[in-house]
């Protein structure tokens, strides 16, 4: 490989992570750019963990409501790491998989007599609930990933979980939710956040605000969040708004919080890296213009860091791939990659 010129680079620091004795300490700066999430959701976490929590009922119910690409899902994947030490220790339910009501009766499985009775097995089965669980924690993570999506009846059989913690299934086993935390996401009202939020930016580029005046960011959050609560009661019951503890509005992600998102994506490859490799792994170090140049490819206002993942995986982990089987990736030297903007891609060379 030929030498590039060396640029500034920013080093890629491994980390590891075991539950941590606080939840609320590990959760902080997990999920970037939405500190008052999580500082919603860690009550409930140290409840359960002190025994206190509510008895016949999840040990919390969280509705996620923003654009996408803002950490909803990542919310979700964030407390399971927190609980059980991993982002797979978490029961996930796309609901746009049950858009008709006969696919609503997979979750509970077919009742004895009906057809595929015995070959369906119930999504929501407490075999699958305690599954999710670890040594670390008895409390289960459960994600209903775009609630909107599901079709009505969806919503009756959420009413029985949220309200006393309890489902049962059609083989008429009983289910308990009792030690589970529930998480609904959803991007109703995000079209309005998105306007909101856009002019909300060009007001403060045309004023002499700060970027961070508090109360203006204060009442733009207030706006932000009855946007979403008004499509939020437009599509849901009161009987059913009411089973839930907390409304949690997304906030749109700037490039301060983008750039640090970053951060942790490009450190979770190099995890994976030294994980796949072993003795043979090597670091990476990135210039300034190729973390612009996935910045500006993988975040937008309107999808946030939705596309970031697959960028980094099109033009740094695939053209990485070809350079290791060419074995061009000595163990234990550093390889920096850069981009050229005149041939549209990333280059990669050995550092000294």
């Amino acid at each position: 490989m030929a030498k590039l010129q060396t640029l500034p680079v920013k080093t890629r620091r491994v980390s590891t992570h075991h539950p941590a004795a606080s939840i609320a300490e590990y959760l902080r700066g997990r999920l970037l750019g939405q500190d008052h999430v999580l500082e919603a959701v860690a009550p409930y976490l140290d409840m359960f963990q002190a025994k206190l929590n509510p008895v016949g009922r999840p040990a919390g119910i969280f509705m996620l409501l923003g654009p996408t690409g803002t950490g909803k899902t990542r919310t979700a994947e964030v407390v399971a790491e927190a609980l059980h030490g991993s982002d797979r220790h978490l029961l996930r339910v796309d609901c746009g998989e049950y858009q008709m009501d006969h696919e609503v009766a997979k979750l509970v499985g077919a009742p004895p007599g009906y057809l595929g009775h015995r070959e369906t097995q119930a999504v929501l089965s407490q075999q699958r609930l305690d599954g999710v669980t670890s040594e670390y924690s008895r409390l289960s993570v459960v994600l209903f990933d775009e609630i909107e999506k599901a079709a009505p009846s969806m919503a009756r059989i959420l009413l029985g979980i949220l309200d006393k913690g309890f489902l049962r299934t059609g083989d008429n086993n009983p289910v308990s939710f009792e030690n589970s935390i529930v998480f609904l996401s959803s991007n109703l009202g995000a079209k309005e956040m998105a306007q909101i939020s856009r002019q909300h930016m060009g007001f403060l580029q045309g004023s002499q605000r700060r970027k961070g005046d508090a109360a203006e960011e204060q009442a733009h959050h207030a706006k932000t969040h009855e946007a979403a609560m008004f499509a939020v009661r437009k599509q849901f019951s009161p009987e059913f708004m009411n089973r839930v503890d907390s409304f949690l509005t997304y906030r749109a992600l700037d490039r301060e919080t983008l750039d640090a998102i970053l951060d942790q994506l490009l450190d979770k490859m190099q995890e994976h890296i030294d994980l796949r490799m072993g003795m043979e792994t090597f670091s990476l170090v990135y210039t300034d213009r190729c973390r612009n140049f996935l910045l500006d490819c993988g975040c937008s206002p309107d999808s946030g860091a939705r596309e970031l993942k697959r960028v980094i995986q099109r033009h740094v982990l695939q053209p990485l791939a070809t350079l290791v089987i060419q074995r061009h990736t000595p163990a234990g030297r550093q390889v920096q990659v850069d981009y050229v903007a005149e041939e549209g891609r990333t280059v990669f060379s050995l550092l000294r």
